[in-house]
């Protein structure tokens, strides 16, 4: 398999990153860490007229605590926010989260803001995005900069909203609202979820003060559970306020049927990760 022709740009500093994304616009796609990207330009699935490679922007990488958020640069690799003492001290939910993208070997080559921009319905981070109520930060040379909550950010499968202009240089998650689970369904370890769920939850003694609920590979994009949220606020922490829940949040989805798995399986199987995941986050 080889990729279509294009052309290579290789940008050393943010602005003229930014500047060869506004001249190339939707002609152009972006290379981050390139697991994603590389496999669709040899199947000929994309063929860009550019590819503009951020790999030689330092300014896009990093870690720093910033007004009580954890703020994180796009390029930053997910194995170094995996192993980050303040990813540790900050972001139980991330920590999860990377812990179970593919393998470390992809993680070291593969970024935050690449996994977030591609918006791959089956991938951990957009759901724990959605469950933290991330804030990502787009920028343009004309436009500069604006900030886009994840609620607003996944649009549909492998669509978010990025103009053609704009790169997306950062992502600011609060600290985690409660205690948290992600449960998955994979044929092996390592593979892109069949579905799953990703659960935080802070109790009050007996008694659901918050709840968050997102799912993964059970729509064209990560959703929230919201009418499931809803009856888990202020209920009490048992068997049948979470049997309710997860009925409710499986109600809500429409996934697809595939090779892997068929529709009907995937409500049915995030209906029991919903309870396992909130079994998990109060106990």
């Amino acid at each position: 398999m080889k990729p279509p022709p294009f052309q290579y740009l290789a940008p050393t500093s943010l602005d003229e990153a930014l500047a060869l994304r506004a001249q190339h616009g939707s002609e152009s796609v972006v290379l981050a860490g390139g697991q994603s990207l590389m496999p669709l330009l040899n199947l000929r699935i994309v063929s860009p007229a550019a590819v503009i490679d951020l790999g030689r922007v330092p300014d896009l990488a990093g870690l720093r605590a910033e007004n009580g958020n954890l703020s994180i640069g796009a390029m930053t690799r997910q194995r170094e926010a995996e192993r980050s003492p303040l990813v540790h001290e900050r972001s139980a939910l991330l920590r999860q989260a990377l812990a179970r993208i593919a393998h470390p070997t992809i993680r070291n080559r593969g970024t935050i803001g690449g996994s977030l921009a591609h918006a791959d319905p089956a991938a951990e981070l957009p759901a724990a995005a959605l469950a933290l109520d991330a804030q990502l930060v787009a920028r343009s040379s004309t436009r500069g900069e604006r900030t886009i909550p994840a609620s607003a950010f996944f649009q549909g499968f492998l669509t978010t909203a990025l103009e053609p202009d704009e790169l997306l240089t950062e992502v600011r998650l609060p600290a985690d609202p409660g205690r948290c689970s992600i449960q998955e369904v994979t044929r092996r370890h390592g593979d892109f979820a069949l579905v799953g769920v990703v659960a935080v939850v802070r109790s009050d003694g007996g008694t659901i003060a918050d709840a968050r609920l997102a799912l993964l590979g059970a729509a064209p994009t990560a959703v929230r559970a919201t009418e499931a949220e809803a009856l888990l606020r202020g209920a009490p922490a048992t068997n049948s306020t979470f049997e309710a829940a997860a009925e409710a949040a499986a109600a809500g989805l429409e996934p697809s049927s595939d090779v892997h798995a068929t529709a009907d399986y995937r409500r049915r199987a995030a209906a029991v990760l919903v309870r396992r995941a909130l079994w998990e986050a109060t106990s």
